[in-house]
């Protein structure tokens, strides 16, 4: 495990306003996953963005001003809340934060189980995001392997198709995709302690987000 990269690493780095490295990573772990959490939930694309990053940068003020407390839930709660009042106040002021997916495709935002569902759901798509691109650029896997992987699993191609595609044989396909699957699940298992974020091992103090959050 690469300690730098752990939730509690983060949060103690960001504390430090200086620290450009803790938050660049913090905001390359979380804006990925908000941004398709946000989205989900019926925001347009550009407004997404927008309010990953409010979420963000609301987050880091608050918590340097001591207001997130780990050992009473998860730092993606934390999340999810701000976020959540960022787009209920969005919806209000404009009414237009809707995709063309129409009303039933869209997270109901009062209704806070189906709202941290979506947000763990967008956040086990980016670890699965994460180890596949680990696995393609950091690893010694050969890259028809992995491929492979892509095309069967992504892509919903057959086994004829993809062995004909890549020149291998339906059995070689097959073991790709064994293999591909076997390690993503190792280092998809690697990520989740390294973002862990259940409380444990955290002793700061503070307030849920209520009053804090403009509602």
């Amino acid at each position: 495990m690469n300690l730098d990269r752990t939730t509690t690493a983060l949060l103690i780095g960001l504390f430090d306003p200086r620290n450009a490295a803790a938050w660049e990573a913090f905001d390359r772990r979380y804006r990925p996953i908000l941004v398709g959490f946000v989205r989900n939930c019926g925001v347009r694309e550009s407004e997404a963005m927008e309010i990953a990053q409010e979420t963000i940068v609301r987050f880091v003020e608050e918590y340097r001003d001591g207001k997130y407390d780990r050992t009473r839930g998860r730092l993606g709660a934390w999340l999810v809340t701000i976020a959540r009042y960022r787009m209920l106040d969005a919806r209000r002021r404009t009414g237009t934060a809707r995709i063309e997916r129409g009303e039933s495709g869209i997270v109901n935002l009062d209704d806070e189980k189906s709202v941290d569902q979506a947000y763990d759901t967008q956040r086990r798509l980016a670890l699965l995001q994460e180890a596949l691109e680990e696995l393609r650029t950091r690893s010694k896997t050969d890259p028809k392997t992995v491929r492979a992987f892509e095309m069967l699993v992504y892509h919903g191609l057959s086994t004829a198709a993809v062995a004909s595609e890549l020149e291998m044989s339906a059995h070689d396909v097959y073991l790709a995709k064994s293999r591909v699957a076997a390690k993503l699940r190792e280092i998809v298992i690697r990520l989740e302690s390294e973002y862990e974020e259940t409380p444990g091992d955290w002793d700061a103090k503070g307030p849920r987000p209520s009053a804090g959050i403009d509602a």
